[in-house]
């Protein structure tokens, strides 16, 4: 059988326990992310849920170390408009930013979040 994925629904991204605030500064205020309704049955989860355009982004709080550098390669990636400015916008704010490789048909890098979650923005060219 082969299985028929219609689309991404969500990710989430980890933060530590009560670290929602300086969460939302990050993902609300610096992103400019809309934060949605979370589902009562989950609110005492912690975190709180975005918008980006019609993914879903989840922020879980978990027990762990905010400065911990995870080295890991999970990461989701968005394609974006005009990722020049974008990334110009990113460093005036302070965000982490790691130059990717090269590969053909995307101009591409990766930024991190206070807790070092890594998401890719890339933008196609010609």
């Amino acid at each position: 059988m082969k299985i028929k994925f219609k689309r991404l629904n969500h990710v989430q991204i980890c933060i530590p326990n009560n670290a929602e605030q300086k969460a939302r500064e990050f993902y609300c205020g610096i992103l400019g992310l809309e934060e949605i309704d979370k589902p009562a049955a989950l609110k005492a989860n912690g975190g709180f849920w975005l918008l980006m355009n019609d993914i879903q982004i989840h922020i879980g709080t978990e027990n762990m170390q905010e400065n911990v550098d995870c080295q890991s390669k999970r990461h989701p990636a968005f394609e974006v408009e005009d990722l020049d400015k974008v990334k110009k916008y990113l460093l005036e704010q302070g965000v982490k930013i790691k130059e990717e490789q090269k590969i053909p048909g995307f101009k591409r890098f990766s930024l991190f979040d206070y807790w070092h979650n890594r998401m890719e923005l890339m933008q196609r060219v010609s």
